[in-house]
């Protein structure tokens, strides 16, 4: 990651789009998720398109050919900017910006769940509906295992942790 900044300064940009109606955040996400799966799978492309040294002209040229039948062109006209202003290489963080954004219009949460063992959807869901009643937003959970915290939960919502671990209630008692 680097200057985030400036990833927000871009990112805060796509949102304006999306608030003028001209895209909706929907359709953004949707766009930029198949940009990074096109880039993700061609590194050759990511390199070109980071290459300081090749002309915007080519970069542009290049931009117009792997994208013009995947995203719109809103998103593609981004991503020349990007590219000519030589950002292309913060797209992953101006993509993770845009969720943010994205989630807070949304009124969704991201939400990291650790549990000692696999919990089934019915628990899984108990869990979400809890954390949903109590924040009043839809919940996005990231789901972990680790076996070291015995039983219970470890829940992280942004920087607050709620550690409900067996693990946890037996360091406090020795």
């Amino acid at each position: 990651m680097t200057n985030s900044t400036s990833s927000k300064n871009y990112a805060g940009a796509l949102a304006q789009i999306a608030k003028s109606n001209s895209m909706s955040f929907d359709e953004i996400k949707n766009d930029l998720n198949v940009v990074a799966s096109i880039i993700g799978s061609s590194i050759e492309l990511k390199d070109v398109l980071g290459n300081v040294t090749l002309s915007t002209d080519v970069k542009s040229e290049i931009i117009n050919d792997v994208f013009k039948n995947q995203v719109n062109p809103k998103i593609i006209n981004f991503l020349k900017i990007i590219t000519d202003k030589n950002k292309f290489n913060d797209l992953a963080e101006i993509k993770a910006e845009f969720e943010k954004l994205y989630n807070e219009e949304k009124n969704i949460k991201t939400v990291e769940i650790t549990s000692a063992i696999q919990l089934t959807d019915e628990q899984k869901n108990r869990v979400i509906e809890k954390l949903q009643n109590k924040l009043h937003k839809e919940i996005a959970a990231n789901w972990l295992i680790d076996e070291n915290i015995i039983g219970g939960l470890i829940i992280k919502i942004d920087d607050d942790v709620i550690n409900s671990s067996l693990k946890n209630k037996l360091e406090k008692i020795v």
